[in-house]
C-alpha cells in the first residue's frame, strides 16, 4: 500500500510538472516550430506538438529583414488561457486533497482520489463547454460576418447584440459601424450618380455645341456685316441709328453667349507649364482695369513675390480670374466700390483670392451657382462660373466661395503646385 500511494504521489507530481512547463512554454515561447527557407514547418522540443490546427497553440514564425534576429511569437488559444488557471486550482485541490487523505487505507482512499479526479475533469469540462457557448460561438458569428463583409457585403448583422453584457456591447457597436458604413455606400452611390449625370449632361452639350453654333455664327455674321452697312448708309441725324446700334449690341450677345457655350461643353486639356502664377494673374487685372475706366471702382492686386512657380495653363487660369473679376465687377452697383486680388500660399497649393464689396451673394443659391445655365443676372448666361470650376477641376485644383448679402463675395481658387503629386485639399 505504501508503494501504492508513492507512485500515486509521483504521478500526481509529474502531472503538476507536465502543466507548469506547457505553460512555460506559452509564456515564454521557445521551443516552437519554425519554417525553413524551403517553407517546411521544423518542429521544436515542445511537450505539444506543432500541429497549429489540433493542439491548444497557434505559433506563427514573422520573417525579419536582413540583419535581424527572428523571433517566434506564440499565439495562445482563448480557451487555453481561461483553462490554465482552472487546472492550476484543481491540481492543487487534488495535491492538499491527497496529503488530507494520507491516513486512510484501502480502496476507500483509491475510490475518494477516483471522485475527486472525475470532479475536476467534470468542472473543466463545463468550464469549457460554458466558455464555448458564452463566449466562441459570438466570436466565430462575428469572424464570420467580418469574411462577408471582407468580401464587399454590408448588409450583415450580429444576433448576439441583445446580450446585456461586454459580447452585447460589442455586437451592438459593431451593428451600428455596419449601418454607418451602409449609409456611407449609400450616399457615394448617390454622388457618383450626380455625377455621371452631370458627365452625360456636358456630353450632350458637347453635341448640341458641334451642331448649333457654326450654323448659328454664320449667319450671324452675315446679319452683322448687314447691320454695320446700314449703320453707316444711315444719315448722322436719323433716329434709326439707335436701333442698328441696339441691334449691334444684340449680335455680340448672342455671338458671346455661343462662345461662352461652346467653350464650356468642349473645353480643351490644360497645356501645362510651370510659370509664375503672379504674371498670369497680373495679366488678367489689366483688363479688367479696362472694364471701369469710367466707373469708381479700384481694383487692387497684392502680389506674392516669394510664390514658387507653379504648373498651369496661363491662358485658362486667366480666364478663370478674369471671370471672377468680371463677376465682382458687375456685383457692385452704381457707386463705389472695390474688388481685391490676392495671391498667397496654402500648405502646397498657391492661393488666388478675388473679394469684391458687391450686394452678396443669399446663401440659397451659394450651392447652384456653379451650375450650368444657372444665372441670377439679366443678361448672364449662367456659364462663367461653370466654365471656371471645369478649369479648375482639370488642373487638380478647388475653388470655393463665401459670401454675405451686403457685404460682398468671396472666391478662392487653390492650385497644386505640381498636378502630378497634386493631394487633397487643406481645409
Amino acid at each position: 500500500m505504501v508503494c501504492d500511494f508513492a507512485h500515486k504521489d509521483v504521478s500526481a507530481r509529474l502531472l503538476s510538472l507536465y502543466v507548469l512547463a506547457q505553460y512555460e512554454h506559452t509564456v515564454s515561447g521557445p521551443p516552437c516550430a519554425y519554417t525553413n527557407a524551403k517553407g517546411e514547418e521544423t518542429p521544436g522540443l515542445g511537450l505539444f506538438p506543432a500541429d497549429h490546427s489540433s493542439g491548444f497553440f497557434r505559433q506563427q514564425v514573422r520573417r525579419k529583414p536582413a540583419g535581424v534576429s527572428q523571433v517566434c511569437s506564440v499565439r495562445v488559444k482563448w480557451q487555453l488561457k481561461a483553462l490554465i488557471p482552472v487546472v492550476f486550482v484543481l491540481l492543487a485541490g487534488l495535491l492538499l486533497f491527497t496529503a488530507a487523505t494520507v491516513s486512510v487505507r484501502g480502496t476507500a482512499r483509491d475510490t475518494v482520489l477516483m471522485v475527486a479526479g472525475i470532479g475536476a475533469i467534470v468542472i473543466c469540462a463545463v468550464s469549457i463547454a460554458t466558455l464555448a457557448y458564452v463566449v466562441q460561438r459570438p466570436m466565430v458569428e462575428l469572424q464570420e460576418k467580418v469574411a462577408l463583409v471582407s468580401d464587399g457585403n454590408l448588409d450583415v448583422a450580429v444576433s448576439f447584440s441583445s446580450r446585456n453584457d461586454e459580447i452585447g456591447e460589442l455586437g451592438r457597436n459593431f451593428n451600428c459601424m455596419m449601418q454607418q458604413l451602409r449609409d456611407t455606400r449609400k450616399e457615394i452611390e448617390n454622388m457618383h450618380q450626380i455625377q455621371i449625370s452631370r458627365a452625360e449632361h456636358l456630353a450632350t452639350l458637347g453635341e448640341l455645341a458641334a451642331g448649333l453654333v457654326h450654323e448659328i455664327r454664320n449667319p450671324l455674321s452675315g446679319i452683322a456685316g448687314v447691320i454695320d452697312i446700314i449703320a453707316r448708309d444711315l444719315p448722322l441725324a436719323s433716329p434709326s441709328r439707335a436701333t442698328v446700334k441696339d441691334l449691334r449690341l444684340e449680335i455680340d450677345q448672342i455671338n458671346r453667349i455661343l462662345t461662352d457655350f461652346l467653350e464650356t461643353a468642349r473645353l480643351r486639356p490644360p497645356r501645362v507649364m510651370r510659370s509664375n502664377l503672379n504674371t498670369t494673374v497680373e495679366h488678367a487685372v489689366m483688363l479688367a482695369r479696362l472694364q471701369v475706366l469710367n466707373q469708381p471702382i479700384r481694383i487692387e492686386l497684392h502680389q506674392a513675390p516669394e510664390l514658387p512657380d507653379v504648373e498651369h495653363d496661363s491662358d485658362q487660369i486667366h480666364q478663370v480670374v478674369l471671370n471672377l473679376l468680371l463677376n465682382g465687377i458687375q456685383a457692385i452697383d452704381a457707386g463705389a466700390g472695390t474688388v481685391l486680388v490676392d495671391l498667397g500660399q496654402r500648405a502646397e497649393f498657391a492661393s488666388v483670392v478675388v473679394s469684391d464689396t458687391g450686394r452678396g451673394i443669399p446663401e440659397r443659391q451659394l450651392t447652384n451657382i456653379f451650375r450650368p445655365f444657372f444665372t441670377t443676372k439679366e443678361n448672364g448666361t449662367g456659364l462663367g462660373l461653370s466654365l471656371v470650376r471645369r478649369i479648375v477641376d482639370e488642373h487638380h485644383g478647388h475653388i470655393s466661395v463665401t459670401s454675405a448679402v451686403g457685404k460682398g463675395t468671396s472666391f478662392e481658387v487653390l492650385l497644386p503646385y505640381s498636378m502630378a503629386s497634386a493631394r487633397m485639399v487643406p481645409a
